[in-house]
């Protein structure tokens, strides 16, 4: 089973509220979202009473799910879990359908929060881990656009992957 739910951070933390590309509005404690330099640096460029940031490169399903993210890892710092809790939630996280991953892998290299672009492209190589080309394709639907003679091409300058 997952782990039991963080504490939801206090009122008291400053609040900033992030758009979506599709105009949803989230009120997100500032040192939740600070995990995102993107953020950090929109956040330094604008006026303490002006706290609102557009991410028009992020859709409202994608923010929630990386704020979710932020949360539970900023929480880690005043109620440490165990690491082996920690990647039980993070293994928990990135079950989600291929296109949900996709979009959270964009979100997380857009907004600069590393941990996450690292835990979710992670997620994709194990899935593509010791399956052929044909099995990549076909797993993530991938039409192939070689002709036999260029896929002979390409397995003939790239052997050297194939030895073992």
């Amino acid at each position: 089973p997952p782990p039991p739910p963080l504490p939801h951070p206090t009122m008291s933390d400053k609040m900033i509220s992030l758009v979506s590309s599709d105009g949803e509005t989230f009120p997100v404690e500032k040192n939740v979202i600070t995990m995102s330099a993107l953020v950090n640096n929109c956040l330094e460029d604008v006026s303490e009473e002006e706290q609102t940031v557009p991410l028009p490169e992020v859709n409202a399903q994608t923010l929630a799910k990386v704020i979710e993210y932020c949360r539970y890892h900023t929480q880690l710092k005043s109620a440490p879990q165990s690491e082996e809790d920690i990647e039980k939630w993070d293994q928990a996280f990135v079950q989600v359908e291929k296109a949900t991953l996709f979009n959270i892998i964009k979100a997380a290299n857009y907004l600069d929060i590393q941990p996450l672009l690292d835990l979710t492209c992670k997620t994709v190589a194990d899935m593509i881990k010791g399956k052929s080309p044909e099995e990549i394709r076909q797993e993530f639907g991938i039409v192939n656009d070689f002709t036999p003679e260029e896929e002979e091409e390409v397995r003939r300058e790239n052997a050297w992957c194939e030895e073992r």
